[in-house]
């Protein structure tokens, strides 16, 4: 036990660093989430509530809730588009199509809370995105988060017990005299092409890392850059069902870089479900549907791939979706 909690402590003050950016497991559905750039690729309004839970089993196991929404900022003249060719019971269930071949801008902004043992962040942000067609077939966009984070540790939720003798204060925490917080100016860019089939992002986020901040308290929270590139491609293996390959690596400088690669299946574009696999860490299922014209839901299961997994019952995503104006 004593090796786990100290195994345990040890991950925790990995990820102080190593996940100051959320992470998430439904990104294929949630491009927002991880590229600036891809705010406003459907002419609706698009928000977004979801929330994860990691490492069920462990006290203080990371946990975060998010709300997000997105919008072009004047939608294109005439009907809601639908993928042609395809029929179900209720055409309102049919996934809309992105909105390429012409000049759009876009807003959006997000919360994000995040808790992981002793520390807490809080993020929010206003985006902007301006989309150029490239043909009538393909764009690309460029975007900006700019927000800020707020980062606390609270000393009544640090391990008081060293994790090695069973005594005394462990010394992961003995630096942080008491409670601590730091505000900081958070900025993110990101580059997104896309089409009908494809799509391929790159992005960054805490660009300013800690140049401009202010708080209290001896903790050291180190804000880092984080970086993020993304691509995959829809395909068409028949009237009804599509497949949809997909990749995400994430780097973190002085950390491994992080390399996911999923694969969705779409049935009509109604009903998905998929498998991902995250380097090391967990392979993930998920599964989701549109359950009308304006609302949408998803949920993923990570289960641990690490020595973790004899201690932990793995992790759990949630998400709704709602689209107004199609």
């Amino acid at each position: 036990m004593n090796k786990l909690l100290l195994t345990a402590t040890l991950l925790i003050s990995y990820l102080s660093y190593g996940q100051q950016s959320t992470q998430f497991s439904q990104y294929m559905k949630n491009q927002y989430m991880v590229n600036p750039g891809s705010a406003g690729m459907y002419d609706f309004l698009d928000i977004t509530a979801g929330g994860r839970m990691q490492w069920v089993g462990f006290d203080n196991a990371p946990m975060s809730s998010y709300l997000y929404a997105s919008s072009p900022l004047k939608k294109r003249k005439g009907r809601a588009k639908y993928n042609p060719g395809i029929r179900i019971s209720n055409r309102a269930t049919q996934a809309p199509k992105v909105s390429t071949g012409k000049l759009k801008h876009a807003v959006g902004g997000f919360v994000l809370a995040d808790q992981y043992g002793a520390y807490r962040q809080i993020k929010f942000a206003g985006t902007y995105a301006i989309h150029m067609p490239i043909s009538r077939d393909y764009n690309i966009s460029l975007g900006t988060n700019i927000g800020m984070s707020n980062r606390g540790f609270l000393k009544d939720r640090a391990q008081t017990l060293n994790a090695i003798t069973g005594v005394g204060i462990d010394p992961t925490y003995d630096a942080y005299s008491a409670s601590a917080n730091l505000n900081t100016l958070d900025i993110g860019l990101g580059m997104y092409f896309y089409s009908q089939e494809l799509f391929v992002g790159i992005a960054t986020e805490q660009l300013t890392k800690d140049f401009v901040s202010f708080g209290s308290g001896t903790a050291n929270f180190d804000p880092r850059m984080h970086f993020r590139a993304t691509a995959g491609y829809k395909f068409q293996m028949n009237r009804d069902w599509t497949i949809t390959p997909s990749v995400l690596a994430k780097y973190v400088y002085n950390t491994p870089l992080s390399i996911e690669g999923s694969a969705i299946v779409e049935y009509k574009n109604w009903v998905w479900f998929g498998l991902s696999y995250r380097n090391k860490d967990a392979v993930i299922a998920l599964v989701g549907l549109s359950l009308s014209e304006r609302f949408k839901f998803g949920y993923s299961f990570d289960y641990s791939v690490s020595r973790f997994n004899q201690y932990s019952s793995g992790g759990h995503e949630v998400v709704l979706g709602f689209m107004f104006g199609r």
